[in-house]
C-alpha cells in the first residue's frame, strides 16, 4: 500500500516532488500547505484531486511520511511537529538557518530514534553510481575540485523565491547548491576537514557573490571555488577527481564523464540531462522515503549527514 505524501510548501521543490510522487506508486500525495494564493492555484491545476489544506497541522494529521520545503528558517518547527505525531520527516537543506539550532535538533531527533531523511539528490543518481563503479579502476584519489557558475543569483527559475534565496541569512548558492557537492564529496571520500576560505558579499545583505576553500575529505585535498557572473549560461558546475590511474568527474549535476587516454572525456554510455534525469532521481528518493517510513533499509543522506555538510557550509560563509 501506498505511504500518504504530505508536502509543506509548494514552491519549485514541492511541485517538482509532487509530480515525481503523481508518476510513481510507492507514495501517495494526500495534502499540501502553503500560505501563498499562487501555490493553491497552481496546485489545482496540477493536481486537482491533492487538497490544499489550511495549516501545517492539517497536513501533518492527514500523511504519513512529511515533506518539508519551506524556507529554512521554518524546516525545524515542521520537521518537530511531525516527529511529535509520529510521522516520518523528509527536509530540505540546509536543516536550519541557525546552525544551533540545528546541532540541538539532529542530537535530539537521533536520541529519539526519528525517522527523518534529508533530500540530496545524489544520494540516488544513476550519474553518481556509474562514478562510484568507475573508481574502482581509477586508483587511489589524488585531489578533488568543485566548481560552479551561475550568470545570476538566484538562478531563472528561483525567482519566484528570491525574497529568502538572494539574502544573505538563509539563501545563497553555496547553502544550495555547493552543498551538493560537499554531500557528493563526504559519500566518496570521507569526513570533511575545512582548511581555509573566503566569501564576497555585496554591500548590502546579499548572498555571497563568490566563495574559494581549500578541504580535505578522507584525507584527500578538495579545490572548491564558486562565483556569480562567471558564465552566461543559468548555471554550470562540475565535480572532479583525479586519481592514480585516470580522472572521472560529474558535469552539470547528472553528466558522468571518465578522461580517455587521449585527455577527452567521455560521457557513460546512458548519460542523461539533468531536466531528463531529476523526475527519475526523484521517483527513486521517494521509493527511499517509502521505505523509511516504513523502517525498511534505505541511504537516503540522513540528518548527521547534512548537519555535517552544514557545518562546513556555514564556515565557508564565515559563519
Amino acid at each position: 500500500m501506498a505511504v500518504r505524501l504530505g508536502i509543506v510548501g509548494f514552491g519549485i521543490m514541492g511541485e517538482r516532488l509532487l509530480r515525481a510522487a503523481l508518476a510513481q506508486d510507492a507514495m501517495r500525495p494526500v495534502a499540501v500547505w502553503d500560505p501563498s494564493a499562487e501555490a493553491a492555484s497552481r496546485l489545482a491545476r496540477i493536481a486537482p484531486e491533492v487538497p490544499m489544506l489550511a495549516s501545517p497541522a492539517a497536513v501533518i494529521a492527514a500523511c504519513e511520511a512529511l515533506y518539508i520545503a519551506s524556507p529554512p528558517s521554518a524546516h525545524l518547527e515542521h520537521a518537530g511537529a511531525a516527529f511529535a505525531a509520529g510521522r516520518a520527516a523528509f527536509l530540505e537543506k540546509p536543516l536550519a538557518a541557525d546552525l544551533a539550532a540545528a546541532r540541538a535538533f539532529v542530537t535530539m531527533a537521533e536520541a529519539e530514534g526519528a525517522r527523518a531523511a534529508v533530500n540530496f539528490p545524489m544520494a540516488s543518481s544513476p550519474a553518481v553510481a556509474q562514478l562510484s563503479a568507475w573508481r574502482a579502476g581509477i586508483g587511489a584519489p589524488r585531489a578533488l575540485t568543485i566548481r560552479a557558475d551561475f550568470a545570476t543569483w538566484p538562478r531563472g527559475w528561483q525567482q519566484g523565491a528570491a525574497g529568502w534565496l538572494a539574502r544573505r541569512a538563509e539563501g545563497g548558492f553555496t547553502r544550495e547548491v555547493l552543498s551538493h557537492f560537499l554531500f557528493l564529496t563526504r559519500r566518496q571520500l570521507g569526513p570533511l576537514v575545512l582548511l581555509d576560505r573566503s566569501a564576497d558579499y555585496p554591500p548590502d545583505d546579499g548572498a555571497e557573490i563568490a566563495v574559494q576553500a581549500r578541504l580535505a575529505a578522507g584525507g584527500v585535498p578538495v579545490a572548491l571555488s564558486g562565483q556569480v557572473g562567471g558564465t552566461d549560461r543559468d548555471e554550470s558546475n562540475e565535480w572532479r577527481l583525479e586519481a592514480e590511474a585516470g580522472s572521472i568527474r560529474l558535469r552539470d549535476w547528472s553528466l558522468a564523464e571518465k578522461r580517455d587516454a587521449d585527455g577527452a572525456w567521455r560521457p557513460a554510455p546512458d548519460a542523461l540531462p539533468n531536466e531528463t534525469m531529476r523526475p527519475m532521481v526523484l521517483r527513486d528518493q521517494l521509493r527511499k522515503l517509502a521505505a523509511l517510513t516504513r523502517d525498511e533499509p534505505q541511504d537516503l543522506a540522513t540528518l548527521r549527514e547534512a548537519l555535517e555538510v552544514q557545518e562546513v557550509v556555514e564556515g565557508i560563509l564565515g559563519g
